[in-house]
């Protein structure tokens, strides 16, 4: 006879620590140093990185602008008003009190009309120049020569 029995555990909604052949839980599929581990929010803010920078070479002054990755744009105003409006990919925010001056680009949107990587890259450029045009008070073209070539 046993002082403290154990009792059998349960098969209850827990968490199940081994599959019926006796493994445990699987690692991830990739090391968090290769590209494959990274989210799509990761992948698409490295675009938009890569862009600010390419631009940067030329325009030093945006080290002064903020670039900011959000997921959908906040619609303002009575629902009814939606319908007319197509979603923007970007937007700009002027400095001011203190603030720098914002880019924004929206991620949902551009991933929504682009089917690859690399036709992504080129929206999210194309977006950015835009962006950075409006809030210098430049064409798209001035800011990026090749804007519009690819």
């Amino acid at each position: 006879m046993m002082d403290n029995p154990v009792p059998p555990r349960a098969a209850g909604p827990g968490p199940r620590r081994r599959d019926r052949h006796g493994r445990g839980m699987r690692g991830p599929v990739a090391p968090p140093q290769v590209p494959l581990s990274a989210s799509r929010a990761e992948a698409f803010a490295d675009l938009v990185q890569d862009s600010v920078e390419r631009l940067e070479r030329r325009w030093p002054q945006l080290s002064d602008i903020d670039f900011l990755v959000l997921e959908v744009p906040r619609l303002e105003g009575p629902p009814e008003s939606w319908a007319d409006e197509t979603v923007p990919l970007g937007g700009t925010i002027p400095a001011h009190e203190g603030h720098p001056a914002r880019v924004v680009v929206y991620r949902r949107p551009v991933e929504i009309r682009t089917k690859g990587r690399d036709e992504r890259a080129a929206l999210v450029h194309e977006v950015v120049v835009e962006q950075v045009a409006e809030l210098l008070g430049l064409t798209p073209e001035t800011v990026d020569p090749r804007y519009g070539e690819e």
